[in-house]
């Protein structure tokens, strides 16, 4: 073996020479460079694919479940005091509960106009729409309009109309039953989720204004008590009608009758929706002989709220036929002398404890056929 010796020429042995640890450290650091590098850069891929796909699938998820607006309708003040869409999938006592409520705060966190909600009750189609629609041009934002028909029809009307879009959920109607009294404190119940409704006025497809918007808005307006008629009938129509059973809640002296054809104030429609007690009573003691619809509310006021109400309906009929429906006036019998009887026939009536002859602000009962005089009048008579 030869000697070795310092400063002479060689070549380095691998084997003889193992690697240093610095030079193990410097290789570990550039493959965990590079596997960072790697890792990054899918990261990057994954997030830019995962973003364009979320994109999508959000997009087609907003399409078929828009979530997201309805949930920045449902936290806004705007779609709370006044409600834009009627449809609900709420049951009637979770929607008299609903609209029963009443807020502490005495002051509006916002300009509240108060406004007047008609509310039709209807079998199906309004023949007489078109006077309506000329009643409530121009006066947008001082009325609402409520219609509640058989559960499956629609109105057949244009998106510019008033009663577009105003069907609230119905069930069916059967004349001279407590389903009446249903449909019309689901009519009312429904018009309170708008808080600025603060007058409600019940009307069928019958019925016509007598008198132009601007009137009707300012007599209702103004007025101190509500008019829903209710009175003691002494014979077999009214007290007659009376069920024993139904004491000692309700006793024969306090019964009354009335039109079913009421107009009310936003206090007793919410005290009407949130009466659980004696609507009970009604249904189950008020069968179809009684007819409910002409005694539940005239009584229910006479017991709880008698100083509210004029006792009296703003609704003119003719009962002058007899039977047991009003009379019917169709295109013969439609004319300026037959209107303005309405509007003024002799009768003085309290208005603010003041007299006046301005006692009907509606009428009934109408044809169909009477449409078209009528609005060759509305006019020259109605002033509208």
């Amino acid at each position: 073996m030869k000697p070795l010796f310092k400063g002479a020429h060689y070549e380095e042995d691998p084997e003889q020479f193992p690697t240093t640890p610095r030079k193990d450290r410097s290789l570990g650091v550039i493959k965990l460079v590079t596997a960072l590098v790697i890792f990054m850069a899918g990261g990057v891929i994954g997030l830019s694919v995962n973003t364009h796909f979320s994109r999508y699938l959000g997009s087609q998820t907003e399409l078929f479940f828009p979530t997201t607006r309805y949930i920045e309708e449902c936290l806004s003040i705007e779609s709370y005091i006044e409600p834009k869409q009627l449809k609900h999938q709420m049951t009637d006592e979770e929607l008299f509960w609903r609209g029963s409520m009443v807020p502490k705060k005495a002051d509006f966190p916002y300009k509240r106009v108060p406004k007047v909600a008609f509310m039709f009750l209807t079998r199906g189609a309004l023949p007489l729409g078109p006077l309506w629609e000329r009643f409530f041009h121009g006066h947008e934002g001082l009325f609402t309009v409520y219609v509640h028909a058989l559960p499956g029809y629609k109105l057949n009307v244009t998106e510019n109309s008033a009663f577009y879009g105003r069907q609230i959920p119905s069930q069916d109607v059967s004349w001279g039953s407590v389903s009446l009294v249903d449909a019309e404190k689901r009519l009312m119940g429904n018009a309170l989720l708008d808080f600025s409704n603060e007058r409600f006025v019940l009307l069928s497809e019958s019925c016509i204004p007598v008198f132009n918007f601007p009137t009707v808005y300012k007599y209702l307006i103004n007025s101190e008590q509500s008019y829903v008629e209710s009175y003691d009938d002494p014979s077999h129509r009214g007290r007659g009608r009376y069920s024993r059973s139904m004491a000692p809640e309700i006793s024969l002296y306090q019964w009354r009758k009335g039109s079913e054809w009421f107009e009310m104030s936003r206090e007793l429609a919410i005290d009407i929706v949130s009466d659980s007690k004696y609507y009970s009573i009604f249904r189950r003691y008020c069968k179809p002989s009684c007819y409910p619809d002409e005694h539940y509310i005239p009584t229910y006021l006479n017991m709880f709220h008698g100083e509210l109400n004029a006792n009296r309906t703003v609704t003119w009929v003719d009962w002058s036929r007899l039977g047991p429906h009003p009379a019917q006036f169709g295109r013969a019998d439609v004319n300026e002398t037959f209107i303005q009887s309405i509007r003024n026939n002799g009768t003085i009536c309290t208005y603010n404890s003041k007299p006046t002859s301005v006692c009907f602000l509606f009428a009934r009962k109408f044809a169909p056929s009477a449409l078209e005089p009528l609005l060759k009048i509305s006019q020259t008579v109605m002033k509208f």
